[in-house]
């Protein structure tokens, strides 16, 4: 569900036009709907809530940052998942409770963790017996005791693209199941941590319920160990990933998941963490673009839009689908956007590109639109996750603006980049040899 609906052929956001956004924010811009957002938030957290189960949803910082919308989340009661030091303090500048925050990733430095104990935050995921080492040195210097979950890797196929499959042998992140048993039995030698429960996460976008079952029993054999080498297990977190609708309506409602996983981690007792990112987000945010020309090229007909690859890397970068259509239809559009798989009416298959220079900057290839003409607004759906969050400069392209929509108000929550923004921490020095 989201609240992205046509009008009488006019896209809104909740009950704002987006040509009127388009008009003060200008082109390319993120728009988000909060409704969307705390709707998304609630029914997950909903779901594994209703056996009793005591459960706290931790946001995923990476999938979108902005500090608006994590207000939002800190203002619902989420925590927060993060994965650097950048994070951390994004997380604290909107008022999270540290004792909500969970800190993961394969590559935490040594001023991050320090600045992770200092804030006092609920738990370090280790991935590893060397980071390991680092968090039990810095707790000592500091006087404190680390609470770790030790990251396990399952070993499950995901299945779900090989970019983002996070939980199989052959990936960087967690400790594989002899490494997590041999380390469980050692950690008597880290007085300066505690372990307090047990992580997981196998990857992201996943459609389907088993993986998660598979790599959930895998996890809970390792609590009676856990607790044989005299380290009672408080926590299990299972990470995220839960898939969203991009093109594929094979996406499971949170419910599904709960009534597969809630038998399980009953036996287990422990407090549940989720860390979703993309399943809150993915689906509350769109990007506006606007057509600069109408191109063709022997057969081949090109959309090129003022939004590129800088401002959405997905579909350059893991072949991503996300629907696109006109924020305007002469046609009387209602509800839903439609997609080439449902839209009835007759054209050419056409790319929809950016201007960056590069010939992977794409939103679309062969894909078939209503004829469009120069200066006309598309909308790119499901763009609230990893969209802003992975934009760059590439071309000394400024990034785009933020807008967040609640009801009829909207606000530009992160102005667009200016020249001055990207050239501001520059120097100019002739170095001449």
């Amino acid at each position: 569900m989201d609240y992205f609906r046509y009008r009488r052929g006019v896209l809104h956001c909740e009950e704002v036009p987006v040509p009127e956004i388009a008009a003060r924010a200008g082109t390319p811009s993120y728009i988000y709907s909060t409704r969307t957002i705390v709707d998304h938030y609630r029914k997950l957290r909903d779901a594994f809530r209703r056996s009793g189960l005591d459960v706290l949803v931790c946001y995923s910082v990476k999938a979108n940052g902005n500090l608006s919308l994590l207000k939002l989340m800190q203002h619902e009661g989420a925590g927060f998942d993060v994965v650097s030091g950048g994070e951390i303090h994004r997380a604290l500048r909107v008022g999270a409770d540290p004792r909500t925050i969970v800190f993961a990733g394969v590559g935490k430095t040594e001023a991050e963790i320090r600045l992770a104990l200092e804030q006092d935050i609920l738990q370090f995921n280790v991935e590893s017996e060397d980071e390991l080492e680092v968090i039990e040195g810095t707790a000592r210097s500091l006087g404190r005791t680390a609470r770790i979950a030790i990251r396990v890797n399952p070993d499950v196929d995901p299945k779900t693209h090989t970019y983002i499959t996070t939980g199989k042998k052959e990936n960087k992140f967690g400790l594989d199941i002899d490494r997590t048993r041999d380390l469980l039995g050692r950690l008597g030698q880290y007085p300066s941590v505690r372990l307090a429960g047990l992580h997981m996460h196998i990857g992201s976008q996943i459609v389907q319920v088993e993986p998660y079952v598979d790599a959930l029993r895998r996890l809970l054999a390792f609590l009676p160990e856990c607790e044989k080498a005299g380290h009672r297990g408080e926590t299990l977190d299972l990470g995220g990933g839960f898939g969203i609708f991009y093109l594929e309506k094979s996406a499971r409602p949170p419910e599904e998941f709960a009534n597969a996983l809630l038998p399980l981690l009953a036996q287990a007792g422990c407090r549940l963490i989720l860390e979703p990112g993309r399943f809150i987000v993915g689906n509350a945010g769109i990007l506006v673009t606007r057509v600069l020309y109408v191109k063709g090229s022997g057969t081949k007909t090109f959309y090129v839009c003022d939004g590129g690859m800088t401002d959405l890397i997905r579909p350059s970068l893991y072949g991503a689908y996300h629907r696109i259509w006109p924020v305007e239809t002469e046609a009387t559009v209602e509800g839903d956007a439609p997609d080439e798989e449902t839209w009835a009416g007759a054209a050419t298959a056409a790319d929809v590109v950016g201007p960056i220079c590069e010939s992977g900057d794409f939103f679309a290839k062969d894909r078939r639109l209503p004829p469009l003409r120069k200066g006309q607004l598309l909308a790119v759906f499901s763009a609230g996750a990893y969209g802003y969050a992975m934009s760059s400069n590439y071309n000394s392209r400024p990034r785009p603006a933020e807008v967040l929509v609640a009801g009829g108000r909207h606000e530009v929550v992160n102005p667009r980049e200016t020249v001055d923004d990207l050239l501001g921490r520059e120097r100019v020095i002739l170095m001449t040899p």
